[in-house]
């Protein structure tokens, strides 16, 4: 085991420690985990008070700091008056000792997990340019998220290795001084999850890629393309459909679903956010086990997770996001194990203003998205995606196995403050120049897509390649930026007049 790399590059970020080429619990912190595995009668551990006051004692086990103040009061409030009684006995009695018997065996499913796994798929660190592969069971999954739940985590080094923080104890503290109740919810799922895991145990495995665009020339690798590259594009825009209602994680065919996400995986997840990425995060929580290890994304790359299963139902968003109960995951599973849900993960500028009209502006956002929607195992040993051809070997068949679609919408519009017309048309192209065989695009009844339809369906008609529809978005933000013009692109590209004349042309 002291052998292995992935193992080491992980061990200083886990509460367990390697010893004589086995992995433990520190004794004092294993008999305090057996003592709340034998339930309230020998833990005394009756509400979430006295739940606060083990978790400290736990932390300081581990040589940990006691739980923030802040966070114990979370935990008493959550469990001691959001709670219903009997619900809150059912944790204490049931769920709780289930989980630390759960954190019991995390040295056992910890080494299990190293003796199966390549050293190409084990778990570690996967810092910034580090293209790599983590896969990970459920119910290891469900381990690693329960030593959050139960804060134990090491938090020194975190900061410094770009890594987001991953214990839950902001998640808690977030629940005091009259917080939202939509933060009451967010806790909600997750307490759902650990009621699910914890009477059923899931058998499935889930994947963490990142994904690395270089940026320099490797052999047999696509490379981050320039505007140029782009300019030159002669591949086929693929079809899109335009949904102005419905959400993209009830996406009823097999697709690549977008996170909205923040540098940082998981962004606000647990703290106080309650957006588009955080409510993915509370509804599929192994999502969140992403954050143990994966460093913050820089321009070029992206983060997919494969086999996230889903645990809650929820209405709202926002302040008015509120758990409203199970949701039973009916997703097949694929050959390795997971289920058949692919998130990918990608941050948009963050409020770019003028900036997302400039050609570096959209350079970054359309290779960011083309980072996400690239499938590199289709490219690194075929033609690459911006050779300039126009034979079919070019456009690989829509009909591969492997060859899903996009889900999408107003990545990096809300918060961000992205322009929503410009954003669906990168999304397009990456998508398009990735080879994916169609977009599904969710507008939210945005206004500003009002025309989206039409205007995807008149590009379409025309044939228009990528490198054709890159280059009237830079001709367009040249215009915004020199004050030329004040329309959106929807309207530039086609005047509500010329889309007349065009519809009246099309019916004679």
């Amino acid at each position: 085991m002291e052998a292995r790399g992935d193992l080491r590059s992980i061990l200083p970020q886990l509460p367990v420690v390697l010893r004589g080429g086995a992995l433990f619990w520190p004794a004092a912190a294993q008999e305090q985990l057996r003592a709340l595995s034998l339930g309230p009668d020998v833990s005394r551990v009756t509400s979430g008070d006295v739940l606060a006051d083990a978790l400290s004692d736990l932390r300081q086990a581990l040589a940990l700091r006691a739980l923030p103040a802040r966070a114990a009061e979370g935990y008493a409030l959550f469990f001691d008056d959001l709670l219903s009684r009997a619900h809150a006995r059912d944790w204490f009695s049931d769920v709780l000792p289930r989980l630390a018997r759960l954190l019991l065996r995390l040295p056992a499913l910890l080494e299990g997990h190293y003796a199966g796994a390549r050293a190409a798929t084990g778990l570690r660190l996967l810092g910034s340019q580090d293209a790599g592969f983590v896969l990970l069971g459920q119910e290891l999954a469900a381990a690693l998220l329960a030593c959050a739940l139960f804060c134990l985590f090491p938090t020194a080094g975190r900061g410094e290795a770009r890594l987001p923080a991953i214990n839950f104890d902001a998640l808690f503290s977030a629940l005091t001084n009259n917080a939202r109740q939509s933060q009451e919810h967010k806790v909600r799922c997750i307490a759902h999850y650990f009621e699910r895991v914890t009477a059923s145990t899931p058998a499935g495995f889930v994947s963490f890629e990142r994904k690395v665009l270089p940026r320099g020339s490797l052999s047999g690798d696509v490379t981050y393309p320039d505007s140029d590259a782009w300019m030159k594009s002669s591949v086929p825009l693929c079809p899109f459909r335009v949904i102005s209602s419905g959400l993209i994680e009830d996406e009823e065919e097999e697709a690549l679903e977008v996170d909205f996400a923040n540098k940082y995986l998981g962004g606000g997840a647990l703290s106080r956010g309650c957006v588009q990425e955080e409510i993915r995060f509370m509804i599929n929580p192994e999502l969140i086990v992403g954050m143990l290890f994966m460093a913050s994304m820089e321009d070029n790359e992206a983060i997919e997770i494969v086999g996230a299963e889903r645990f809650s139902q929820y209405m709202g968003y926002g302040s008015s996001f509120r758990f409203v109960g199970d949701y039973l995951d009916t997703k097949p599973l694929d050959a390795m194990g997971r289920r058949k849900t692919r998130i990918v993960a990608i941050d948009a500028l963050d409020c770019p203003t003028k900036l997302q009209y400039e050609t570096s502006g959209l350079l970054r956002e359309v290779n960011k998205a083309f980072v996400g929607f690239l499938d590199q195992s289709k490219h690194q040993f075929d033609v690459k995606p911006f050779q300039d051809s126009n034979s079919k070997d070019n456009h690989p068949s829509v009909n591969s196995v492997d060859c899903i679609g996009v889900s999408t919408g107003n990545w990096g519009c809300g918060a961000f403050g992205g322009n929503p017309e410009i954003k669906s048309m990168i999304q397009w192209l990456a998508a398009s120049q990735a080879h994916r065989p169609f977009v599904n695009y969710y507008t939210f009844e945005d206004g500003s897509l009002r025309r989206l339809e039409e205007v995807i369906q008149w590009v379409l008609r025309h044939g228009w390649t990528v490198g054709e529809l890159w280059h009237m978005i830079v001709e367009y933000s040249s215009q915004r930026l020199k004050r030329e013009t004040f329309d959106g692109f929807l309207t530039w590209l086609l005047p509500e007049d010329n889309a007349n004349n065009d519809a009246d042309y099309m019916c004679e």
